[in-house]
């Protein structure tokens, strides 16, 4: 379809010429605002005032354009002065909890646990390098060829990361993962991620202050996991959580959220998380909550858990369960200390109950794996005892997985700490039950 310009003029499809629009109308814009009186509005404010603007700015100067056509190309051109440019629309899109952007003309989604490619694209490298910097001036970083690397988060929440060359030999690439939503234990268990007899037995072990380790691969779910999971712990408890990026959102009353911190420009002010879980202990905690562990940090933890401060969670990437545990103790040697790895084997066994393993399936679905327990003591080697398997059907054509949880009687230590907290076992738990299947079907 042919557009007519002002004059009479005929106008390129819309598709075509939207870029050089918004570098023209962006520069207009930039002619006809108060800058001054535009700092004082808020943002939704701002983003309506500059709407008006450019709606103006189009009725005069513009090509003729459909009603879509309009509406677009003012929420692209406002989208390049205010926001994320090409990428607003995708950030809008809730269903979306990934953007992989692998270059100005490569981008990349997930929804529903799958990849695809979209259509969206910046204009230029230039394009997308304006978009990085406008990020990385939030959080008071800088990226470059000396400083090639940024974490950073976005206002709304969204962790963001970014690497450009020459670290990346294909141009600047950049991530952008959702601020995962916050879900109860029960609404997990609408969406087919775990049971009702496994969310009973959760629920007694949180509640009975057992340390719980969860696990999983990169996208498994283990954050929001550990969200819906500290929703069981009691209202009356002094809850710290630490976290590189604070994701969780704890409806308790007495929740102390604590955030790393990185270097400044000059290298200076770090915070890590270390600096934190040993600061936690003189906050007077009775939980800890890390997000993730993944250094020196995990030993602090682990010596908090065996101190007193029991009930404590936290989260650790790993292929399995017994990964997962020995993964602990390589992280807690990542210290200055020195320690044997049969110290440090003792630190594990003696401070880790419960360890939560959760998959991400064929399908795209996530679930709960594996629950088990840790029965190993002192330096003996590692040994878990699973309570709760999910059994997955063989795949069919359709490709959507279902299956059952296996479940196996409760260690007896185990047992015996849930019983003397004063807490019910459910009955496929138990050594004398006789059901042992729970079926599943699909999440999607």
């Amino acid at each position: 379809m042919q557009r007519t310009g002002k004059g009479g003029r005929s106008a390129a499809p819309l598709g075509a010429e939207t870029d050089s629009d918004i570098v023209r109308y962006r520069t207009l814009l930039l002619e006809e605002i108060d800058l001054e009186e535009l700092s004082a509005l808020s943002e939704t404010q701002r983003r309506a005032r500059l709407e008006r603007i450019v709606g103006h700015l189009l009725t005069r100067e513009g090509p003729v354009l459909s009603t879509l056509e309009h509406s677009t190309l003012i929420r692209r051109i406002v989208d390049e002065a205010l926001g994320l440019g090409v990428l607003e629309p995708l950030l809008a899109d809730e269903s979306i909890t990934e953007i992989m952007v692998n270059g100005p003309a490569d981008i990349w989604i997930e929804r529903l646990g799958r990849l695809q490619r979209v259509e969206t694209r910046f204009a230029s490298e230039a394009q997308m390098y304006q978009t990085i910097d406008r990020i990385v001036s939030k959080v008071n970083r800088r990226i470059d060829e000396s400083s090639p690397m940024v974490d950073a988060r976005l206002p709304t929440g969204e962790r963001v990361n970014i690497i450009v060359p020459p670290l990346s030999l294909s141009g600047p690439a950049m991530t952008i993962r959702r601020f995962p939503r916050a879900f109860t234990i029960d609404q997990l268990i609408g969406m087919g991620s775990l049971d009702e007899p496994v969310r009973d037995l959760l629920g007694a072990i949180v509640r009975a202050r057992c340390n719980v380790i969860i696990s999983g691969g990169t996208g498994s779910g283990k954050t929001t996991f550990l969200n819906a999971l500290s929703g069981l712990i009691p209202d009356s408890e002094r809850i710290i959580t630490i976290e590189d990026a604070a994701e969780l959102r704890l409806q308790q009353p007495h929740v102390v959220p604590l955030e790393a911190r990185p270097p400044n420009v000059e290298g200076k002010g770090q915070v890590t998380i270390r600096d934190l879980v040993r600061n936690s202990l003189r906050m007077r905690p009775d939980r800890i909550i890390v997000g993730e562990v993944r250094g020196g940090e995990t030993l602090d933890m682990l010596q908090a858990m065996n101190t007193g401060h029991e009930g404590s969670l936290a989260t650790v990437h790993a292929n399995s369960p017994i990964d997962a545990i020995t993964r602990l103790e390589t992280l807690a040697s990542m210290t200055e200390l020195g320690m044997a790895f049969d110290a440090l084997r003792d630190q594990v066994n003696s401070a880790v109950d419960v360890m939560v393993h959760l998959n991400r399936y064929a399908d795209g679905s996530r679930r709960l794996g594996e629950v088990a327990a840790v029965a190993s003591e002192r330096r003996q080697t590692f040994k878990l005892e699973p309570v709760a398997r999910f059994q997955p059907d063989p795949l069919g054509p359709a490709r959507e997985v279902t299956g059952a949880y296996v479940y196996q009687p409760l260690p007896s230590v185990l047992e015996a700490r849930l019983v003397m907290a004063g807490e019910r076992i459910p009955d496929v738990f138990l050594l004398n039950s006789d059901e042992r299947v729970s079926g599943m079907g699909t999440r999607r």
